[in-house]
């Protein structure tokens, strides 16, 4: 029986990336997007061709609690129970803590923090139910070890870790697991604003010499929602290329 998996975030880069490695493992995938309707929909059509009725595109601002309450109404009427949560969608934001508005930092977590809290709540009652489930969420590394100039964004992707620790005490007699993925510096559109000479800069820091690409990322949440990590939760793991160790 095919399993379904909701990834929000989902129509470009990591979240595109890792739809696409749960889709090659055989799952049913429910590819959330807030504002790319249009890459989603071309990526869930392409999905649908090649195996039918296996992807489905779900527009919804996962820090609006009645829409992340329709995305996965709608899911789980058209794809089955959601087995598998990867919390993806996220922003970011270079600025100076001085320059910093209250905007930018209520912004920062309501989508980082107050969106993987609202899917986890969407998605729990019915993994705690059927006594089995995974919940991926995706942090960051500055999560681990704080970024100048990211204060906000460093604060909340070290809420995600904080959060994934916390909620994998809390549902694990439940069978559930609730794990963590903090990535290094990835050749993703998002990272692409970033100054060349930025970029370059971080590659020669990486111990092993180049940037990191979103399957990376995508095969570290593949592992923690497979059969192969059933005894690992409330852990982080990181594909940084041996930047933050």
């Amino acid at each position: 029986m095919e399993k379904t998996a909701l990834i929000t975030g989902a129509s470009r880069g990591i979240g595109r990336e890792t739809a696409l490695k749960f889709w090659r493992e055989g799952f049913r995938v429910a590819v959330n997007y807030c504002r790319s309707e249009g890459p989603a929909g071309e990526f869930v059509r392409e999905l649908n061709r090649l195996r039918p009725g296996s992807a489905l595109a779900v527009g919804a601002d996962v820090s609006q609690k009645g829409q992340v309450a329709e995305m996965f109404r709608r899911t789980e009427e058209e794809l089955g129970p959601v087995e598998v949560l990867v919390n993806n969608a996220g922003i970011a934001q270079q600025k100076l803590f001085t320059d910093l508005t209250e905007e930018d930092w209520d912004r920062m977590f309501t989508v980082d923090v107050k969106g993987m809290f609202l899917c986890c709540q969407a998605a729990l009652p019915g993994m705690i139910r059927r006594k089995r489930g995974k919940i991926v969420n995706i942090s960051s590394m500055w999560g681990q070890v704080g970024a100048s100039c990211e204060v906000h964004y460093s604060a909340a992707k070290g809420a995600v870790i904080a959060f994934t620790k916390a909620l994998a005490q809390e549902v694990g007699p439940s069978r559930i697991q609730v794990n963590c993925v903090a990535p290094g510096v990835i050749d993703t559109e998002m990272n692409g604003a970033l100054p060349p000479d930025a970029m370059d800069a971080l590659r020669e820091e990486t111990p092993l010499g180049v940037l990191g690409q979103p399957s990376d990322v995508a095969e570290a949440v593949w592992f923690l929602a497979s059969p192969q990590s059933d005894f690992i939760t409330g852990q982080v793991l990181a594909p940084n290329g041996g930047l933050v160790l």
